[in-house]
């Protein structure tokens, strides 16, 4: 008789949210420099080529992680696949940021902040797997809360 398969470990999608929510903060906090440049504050730029780095480096790190969602956490493998389509994209951009490619810097700069963010949900939006061992004190074993107030009852 074999054993059921045992559940899919959290940390992996844990480490994802994470990963996703760094990576959304720092695309925001790029977009303000970028506009703190554009309004004339010149010393802001350097810290935009500082935080392209940091987001390149946060990139790299997501991609470990995404690969540790589907392998050994038994996840999609969409996190994956656009995890390394962000990365190619942030290396374009600070590719065009230092070739002076404006116009291109700045369309990619604005579809990397979506994908980011589209990212940034869908990782959210991934169910944890509910814990083994733990009392469920009223969960309704798919890692929900009860509704306040208790249960509703139906009136026949």
């Amino acid at each position: 008789m074999s054993s059921p398969p045992a559940a899919a470990p959290r940390w992996p999608l844990i480490l994802l949210r994470i990963s996703t929510a760094t990576l959304a903060l720092l695309s925001l906090l790029q977009v303000m420099l970028a506009g703190s440049f554009l309004n004339g504050t010149y010393e802001s730029l350097k810290d935009h080529e500082g935080t392209a780095m940091t987001i390149g480096t946060v990139v790299v790190l997501q991609l470990a992680v995404a690969a540790l969602v589907r392998r050994p956490g038994r996840g999609p493998l969409w996190p994956l696949w656009t995890t390394a389509v962000l990365a190619v994209a942030v290396v374009g951009q600070i590719a065009a940021g230092y070739g002076r490619a404006i116009g291109v810097h700045v369309t990619l700069g604005v579809l990397l902040v979506s994908g980011v963010l589209f990212g940034l949900v869908g990782a959210w939006r991934l169910p944890l797997p509910v814990r083994v061992g733990l009392p469920e004190s009223g969960a309704d074993g798919n890692g929900r809360l009860p509704r306040p107030g208790g249960p509703v009852e139906v009136s026949q």
